[in-house]
C-alpha cells in the first residue's frame, strides 16, 4: 500500500485528526444525569402519555396493551383530510422514511410536524442506548472518515446529537461553565459557489442570507425584502437551493412545497438560469465521475463510483467532501490550540469552557473555523456563528417537546432551555 498512499497528508492532516478525533471523544458532552434517569425509569410510560397529550383524538397513533402504535392506515387518513401531497411508494402508500418525514413537517408544520416529533421521540430511547459515563458526559466513537464524503458517523443511538431534537435539553454545562454551538454559516451554499466559481452564488453568499438574496436574483423578491416582509418566498428559495445540492427534481421540490411540480419546475428553472456557471460545473463534475468513476477532495480524500453510480451522489459529494476536509482541519486547529471540544456535529462545533473565559473560546474557535475554510477555499473564508449556554440554563432545540416531557415528569429541572441549534 505505502507506494500507493499520500503520505504527507494522510500523517499531516488525517492522522492529526484522528488525535483530535481522541480529544474530543475524552473530553465528551455534559448531561444532566438526574433528568436522564427520571426519564429512563418512566420512559414507557412517558411515550404513551405523550400521544395522549399531543394526539388526543387517536388519529394516527393506537394505544394497544399499553403501547403506543403508529398506524400507516390513519396516517394517510389524515392526509386525505389535510389535502396534503405526500411522496408514495410503489403499493400508493405514504413514504415514511426519516428524510421525507422531515422534508414533509418542515414544508406543512402544524399536525405533521407533531406527528413527526412524536414518531422520532417513540423510537428515540432504549435502556442504556445513550452512553453517559460516571462524570456525566455522554461519550461515543465519532467514527471518523465512515461515509464516503469521509464524515464522521456516530451512532444515533449513544451520541446525544443523533437522539430527537429536544433530547438537547439533557446537555447542561457543569457549574461554573458554559457551552458554545459554533456553526459555519450556510457552508455548502458557500462551497457549491466557490468550487463552481459562481460569481452570483458568491454575490448571494456575501449578503449574509444567500436564500433571501437568490430570490431577489431571480426577481421573485424586491431588493429591499426582508425575511420579516418575504418570508414565505424566502423558504421556497431555500428549499430550492438545499434541494439543488442533493439533486432533487421537480416533483419532489413541488411536493415538499407542496405546490405541485409545475411550481417546483419553475423554481429549478429560476436556479439554473440564475446560477448558470453553477449548473455547469455541477455537469461537469457529473460527466467526470461518470467516465473517471473516481472524484478527490481538496486535501486527496477519494470516492470510488465504479459500482451503482447515483448522480445525484456524485453532484453533491464535492461539496459534502470539502466540507468534512474544512472540518477536519478545524478539529486540529482547535485541539491543539487547547480548546475544549467537546463534539463535531455536521458543520459545527460543541465547545466548553468557565463562565468568564467561553467569549475568548468562542472567538479562538471562529478563527480556527476561519483559517481552515479558508486552507480549504483559498482567499474565500466562510463565515461562523455562536450561540452561548451557560450553567444553570441547558442547551437544546425543539422546547414545546421537552416542556411536554418535563410535565409528564413531574416538574421542571432547574435551567431554562436555550434554543442553540
Amino acid at each position: 500500500m505505502a507506494p500507493k498512499l499520500d503520505w504527507p497528508r494522510a500523517v499531516g492532516i488525517r492522522g492529526r485528526y484522528i488525535k483530535a478525533v481522541a480529544r474530543m471523544e475524552r473530553q465528551g458532552i455534559p448531561i444532566d444525569t438526574e433528568t436522564l434517569a427520571k426519564l429512563l425509569r418512566d420512559w414507557e410510560m412517558i411515550k404513551v402519555d405523550l400521544v395522549r397529550l399531543m394526539d388526543p383524538d387517536g388519529e394516527v397513533f393506537q394505544i394497544q396493551e399499553g403501547k403506543a402504535i403508529f398506524k400507516q392506515d390513519r396516517f394517510a387518513n389524515l392526509l386525505k383530510k389535510l389535502k396534503i401531497p405526500w411522496p408514495i411508494n410503489d403499493e400508493g402508500r405514504p413514504l415514511l422514511d426519516k428524510d421525507t418525514f422531515s422534508d414533509m413537517a418542515k414544508c406543512h408544520g402544524g399536525k405533521i410536524t407533531i406527528i413527526h416529533e412524536l414518531r422520532k421521540t417513540l423510537s428515540g430511547l432504549r435502556s442504556n442506548s445513550l452512553e453517559v459515563g460516571p462524570d456525566g458526559r455522554n461519550r461515543s466513537m465519532l467514527s471518523p472518515f465512515a461515509s464516503k464524503t469521509s464524515r464522521n458517523q456516530p451512532s444515533n443511538s449513544k451520541f446525544i446529537f443523533g437522539f430527537p431534537a429536544w433530547f438537547r435539553g439533557l446537555i447542561q454545562p457543569q457549574k461554573g461553565c458554559a457551552l458554545a454551538y459554533v456553526d459555519w454559516s450556510q457552508q455548502e451554499f458557500g462551497i457549491a459557489a466557490y468550487l463552481s466559481g459562481d460569481q452570483k452564488m458568491m454575490e448571494a453568499y456575501a449578503s449574509g442570507d444567500p436564500y433571501l438574496a437568490f430570490a431577489v436574483q431571480a426577481g421573485a423578491a424586491p431588493r429591499d425584502a426582508t425575511k420579516k416582509s418575504h418570508g414565505e418566498v424566502r423558504n421556497q428559495y431555500k428549499m430550492t437551493v438545499l434541494g439543488t445540492q442533493y439533486g432533487l427534481g421537480a416533483k419532489g421540490l413541488g411536493t415538499k412545497l407542496g405546490l405541485g411540480e409545475c411550481w417546483g419546475a419553475h423554481l429549478l428553472k429560476m436556479h439554473r438560469s440564475t446560477y448558470q456557471a453553477f449548473w455547469a460545473w455541477s455537469d461537469q463534475i457529473e460527466a467526470y465521475g461518470l467516465l473517471r468513476g473516481e472524484l478527490q477532495a481538496p486535501f486527496g480524500w477519494r470516492c470510488s463510483f465504479r459500482t451503482n453510480p447515483n448522480p445525484r451522489s456524485i453532484r453533491n459529494w464535492p461539496m459534502q467532501a470539502t466540507g468534512a476536509e474544512m472540518m477536519r482541519l478545524a478539529a486540529i486547529y482547535a485541539t491543539e490550540s487547547g480548546l475544549k471540544v467537546c463534539a463535531p456535529v455536521h458543520d459545527a462545533f460543541l465547545i466548553e469552557a468557565k463562565t468568564d473565559e467561553i467569549d475568548e473560546s468562542v472567538a479562538k474557535m471562529q478563527e480556527c473555523m476561519r483559517l481552515a475554510s479558508e486552507a480549504t477555499l483559498p482567499g474565500y473564508p466562510l463565515r461562523s456563528d455562536a450561540a452561548i449556554t451557560a450553567y444553570p440554563d441547558r442547551f437544546g432545540g425543539g422546547s414545546e417537546m421537552w416542556d411536554h416531557v418535563l410535565s409528564l415528569l413531574g416538574g421542571a429541572p432547574s435551567g431554562k432551555l436555550v434554543v442553540s441549534c
